[in-house]
């Protein structure tokens, strides 16, 4: 097997010493979760945990105006959380251990929208939406929470958007790359004609796989809502990773399948679960 090294220093005792990292040669693909407005990081730890178990390096983090720098929740507009969102996806892309050319974004809600845009500045191979909101263009750089008082946004969602009147739909009209959507059946928030504006918008995609949480509200706040969606985003990227393998890894493509049935049993499996955050001005 060939591998990779990387140097590295090593800080002890007020100075550095040298050392080297040795990695197996075949770089591994990145996940970049991004959270919905009102969440955080925490809520999507033990899902790219579960993730990582597939052969991925993950990566989340917390949106501006959220968790560490709530104080600035009534200032941050969609331009600042995108920049958020492209330093994150540069931050793993540089990792030592991605496969820049393999990398998966997973967005939920707001965090499904900046997903998408985010397509059309950097390369994604995987597109993962769950109930991806839309905003309209205008008022770019306003804070976000000054949206639902300049925009009728309930109006705005209830009708179907074509992807010459939407930035994120733009960009998904442009994506090539594998996408998943998922519905909730039971959301007020992101109500169906936005989901099939998304679904409409997937013109170039290489394939679309559409799923629809029955039962399930916006935030999902049934922890067993939770396990589905968990189980359903394991096995579509365990078979996504799977098919992206060369001939030669066969035995690594086998491998990702069997953790990502593996997985999503156990995430099926009863357990304890955190619900998202709850629909909050999304």
């Amino acid at each position: 097997m060939s591998t990779r090294e990387h140097a590295i220093e090593i800080e002890v005792d007020a100075t550095r010493i040298d050392a080297t990292v040795v990695t197996p040669g075949t770089a591994m693909p990145g996940v970049l979760f991004v959270h919905g407005w009102g969440g955080s990081q925490e809520q999507y730890l033990t899902r790219a945990r579960e993730i990582a178990a597939l052969g991925c390096v993950c990566l989340t983090f917390d949106l501006r105006g959220h968790a560490d720098t709530q104080e600035q929740r009534e200032q941050v507009s969609r331009e600042s959380n995108l920049r958020d969102v492209l330093a994150a996806y540069d931050r793993l892309a540089r990792h030592p251990h991605v496969d820049a050319d393999a990398i998966a974004v997973v967005g939920s809600s707001y965090g499904g929208y900046l997903a998408a845009i985010l397509t059309a500045m950097r390369k994604v191979r995987w597109l993962a939406l769950r109930v991806p909101a839309l905003y309209i263009d205008t008022g770019w750089e306003v804070p976000k929470v000054q949206l639902h008082k300049d925009q009728d946004l309930k109006a705005y969602r209830r009708s179907f958007i074509k992807p010459d009147d939407n930035r994120a739909l733009r960009a998904v009209a442009d994506f090539e790359g594998d996408v998943l959507i998922v519905q909730s059946e039971h959301d007020d928030t992101v109500p169906h004609p936005v989901i099939t504006s998304y679904r409409e918008a997937c013109l170039q995609a290489r394939s679309l796989t559409y799923r629809c949480l029955a039962g399930a509200d916006h935030g999902l706040t049934d922890p067993t809502m939770q396990r589905a969606y968990s189980a359903l985003l394991t096995q579509w990227l365990g078979e996504m990773l799977a098919s992206a393998r060369r001939p030669g890894d066969a035995a690594a493509a086998q491998a990702s399948k069997a953790v990502a049935g593996k997985v999503a049993a156990e995430q099926a499996a009863p357990s304890e679960a955190e619900p998202e955050a709850p629909p909050l001005a999304r």
